[in-house]
């Protein structure tokens, strides 16, 4: 649908989505588990069908991303292949096999009076998703909010327009066939800002709303959503190297983190090393950096040991850079290397790597984030990684999710109380 659309025609529009939307979740609620999974399992059918026309769409995404501009981060972000086409097909038939997550009675109790009281958990209703970049982020979002009986209406970015349509429009008719209510899966048909702030005032028909990109999108939806918003902001991802452990086992978890997806928010941007390993462990990590193309800046000591390192500013360590540049800055202690993470961490991922369990015990304890590591890489925090399938974004909320979020965490609850004839005195 083109952009040139009045705001009233917009409003019309969504306003309709959302009535459709609501009427859905309603169905979608009660939905047996076992419709729910035929469906899923059908659109993974038509997207690996449809790999060739997917590829077609987003080749027209890409073209125009890198006529504009677009930094090659972002392109990594926007590009679908076979590979990443799989990984979608994929992910949805996870999320079929996985169990219900409507219906679970999470406890139940008797009371002297003799009410049951049950308390059951239930589908959100209707969740709103504004997304940037990533065309898959169109199939994960369907796939989950489906299988716990949520309608979902998703509005992707500018970039991808192309590859968002005809996804929305396979995973649609996958849906139709299946007998599954009109409206459980809806696109925004237009990239215009202006259907962004209209969908964000819509709290009489989204229950919820979350946003995936940038920090600034995110400021965006928080400051105007008028219902409630599941968020991180960004991803500024700590390792912390520890004075006892394996060097060759850091070096590796370093260069997975920090290399093998730099545009990832799981991505590592900040390494913290203790002065007590600087001798062992800076040589190979200067050198494996070096080979991968990084950029390092890091603080007055560090560069006592890598005289081509620049000079970080004390925005370099709040700084996100979804790039191959990292930060790095020698620390005297696990505590120092916690109440740094703590002071310019983003709560999202963040790992320590030693074969000191005391040292491992405290940080775990100590750091504030919604996953932690120890000998592993940031690299995990993904719902595929956690045995999630796909996954509906990473929080940094503490309410009412929190890290990487899959169906179970688009659930609600509500209490059933069961009586005889009981009245309150």
């Amino acid at each position: 649908m083109a952009d040139s659309v009045g705001i009233e025609t917009m409003e019309r529009v969504l306003r309709e989505m959302g009535e459709k939307a609501v009427a859905a979740s309603r169905a979608l609620a009660v939905l047996p588990p076992e419709e729910k999974n035929r469906c899923l399992c059908r659109m993974a059918e038509r997207i690996e069908s449809s790999a060739a026309s997917i590829k077609a769409a987003n080749g027209q995404d890409l073209a125009a991303a890198r006529a504009s501009g677009l930094s090659e981060a972002m392109i990594d972000r926007l590009a679908l292949n076979d590979r990443r086409i799989a990984e979608m097909a994929e992910g949805l038939r996870v999320v079929a096999s996985q169990v219900d997550p409507v219906g679970r009675i999470l406890s139940q109790t008797t009371r002297p009076n003799g009410l049951v009281i049950t308390k059951v958990s239930v589908p959100l209703g209707v969740i709103g998703i504004i997304y940037e970049s990533r065309p898959n982020v169109t199939v994960d979002a369907a796939g989950i909010c489906l299988k716990a009986g949520n309608a979902v209406i998703l509005r992707g970015g500018s970039e991808a327009f192309h590859s968002n349509m005809i996804l929305s429009r396979l995973l649609d008719e996958a849906a139709v066939e299946c007998g599954l209510p009109a409206g459980a899966v809806q696109l925004v048909p237009w990239t215009d800002r202006a259907a962004v702030s209209l969908l964000l005032k819509m709290d009489r028909y989204l229950d919820l709303i979350i946003p995936r990109g940038g920090e600034k999108l995110i400021r965006l939806v928080c400051a105007e959503a008028t219902m409630p918003v599941l968020k991180h902001y960004k991803g500024v991802c700590h390792l912390y190297v520890d004075r006892e452990c394996d060097v060759a086992k850091a070096v590796a978890i370093v260069r997975n983190a920090k290399c093998q997806r730099p545009s990832a928010c799981n991505a590592l941007e900040t390494l913290l090393v203790h002065r007590g390993i600087a001798a062992e462990f800076l040589p190979p990590f200067i050198a494996e950096m070096r080979k991968c193309g990084v950029e390092l800046r890091g603080d007055e000591e560090f560069r006592r040991h890598d005289s081509e390192a620049k000079a970080a500013a004390e925005e370099d360590w709040y700084a996100e850079y979804l790039d191959l540049v990292l930060a790095v800055k020698m620390v005297g202690s696990v505590e120092e290397a916690v109440a740094h993470i703590n002071r310019y961490g983003s709560r999202h991922s963040d790992g320590i790597v030693s074969s000191n369990q005391a040292d491992i015990d405290y940080f775990f304890a100590n750091v504030d984030s919604s996953t932690l590591y120890s000998n592993a890489s940031t690299r995990f925090t993904d719902g595929g990684e956690f045995g999630m399938g796909a996954e509906i974004g990473i929080s940094t909320d503490k309410l009412h999710a929190r890290g990487p979020m899959g169906a179970d965490e688009l659930t609600s609850y509500k209490y059933l109380v069961r009586g005889d004839g009981q009245i309150r005195s």
